[in-house]
């Protein structure tokens, strides 16, 4: 099921998430220049790579540290961009409009690095750069589960030639989601991760960091 959009407009802008999409989208028109040389010297530096980074880090040293940060905004393909951009277009502005612009922004970076451990715990011996704002953007969903559980998500959903579109509460959207993200990890785990494919466990550190974090996060109601 492919989000489209929800039925919750946004009382202010929302400029977080769009700094945070063109950011996204200026590294990785960057990125697309490089040869593939550049490319890889870039990834190593600005991706996380668990079985150099995470001894780094343990240590204290800043190379290790910084890609925890940096790989959120760093992907591997248009598709990879357009999905996650897609999301964070869909379900970030509402939850920006809760939370107001500053906390929004901090929230995002922090469940993009829970999200970035996540993985590096789950695959410690990967010799694989791990990039994309996947994580810090499960984080956003996790938010709007609990800002806005009974919003209807209209979703796009493809059943062999059948192409139609479905309304579906937001919780239900989300914690299907989450679910396959769970299985999908569980299954993961001790597998080659040689091969390359999905961080799950950055999805799942990400949703269960947003989960957490949502509520210290949220903006004071006025009375």
């Amino acid at each position: 099921m492919l989000p489209l959009r929800d039925d919750i407009p946004h009382s202010q802008t929302p400029i977080i998430c769009y700094f945070l999409i063109a950011t996204n989208m200026a590294m990785f028109l960057f990125m697309v220049t490089l040869s593939d040389r550049a490319l890889s010297g870039f990834l190593a530096s600005f991706a996380v790579t668990p079985a150099a980074d995470v001894p780094l880090a343990l240590r204290r040293q800043w190379d290790g540290i910084l890609p925890f940060v940096t790989n959120m905004f760093l992907h591997g393909g248009w598709l990879h961009l357009g999905g996650n951009l897609l999301f964070l277009h869909i379900f970030g502005d509402n939850v920006e409009d809760r939370m107001g612009h500053a906390r929004f922004l901090i929230f995002y970076l922090l469940c993009g690095v829970t999200a970035s451990v996540a993985h590096a715990w789950a695959n410690p011996g990967s010799q694989l750069p791990s990039l994309g704002a996947s994580g810090a953007i499960a984080g956003v969903l996790a938010a709007y589960m609990i800002y806005f559980p009974r919003a209807r998500i209209l979703s796009l959903v493809v059943l062999g030639f059948l192409i139609t579109t479905v309304r579906i509460p937001a919780f239900v959207y989300l914690i299907l989601w989450f679910v396959m993200q769970a299985f999908s990890g569980l299954m993961s785990l001790g597998r080659e991760t040689a091969t390359g494919g999905v961080a799950w466990w950055a999805h799942i550190g990400g949703f269960i960091a947003g989960l957490v974090l949502v509520f210290p996060f949220s903006r004071p109601t006025r009375e």
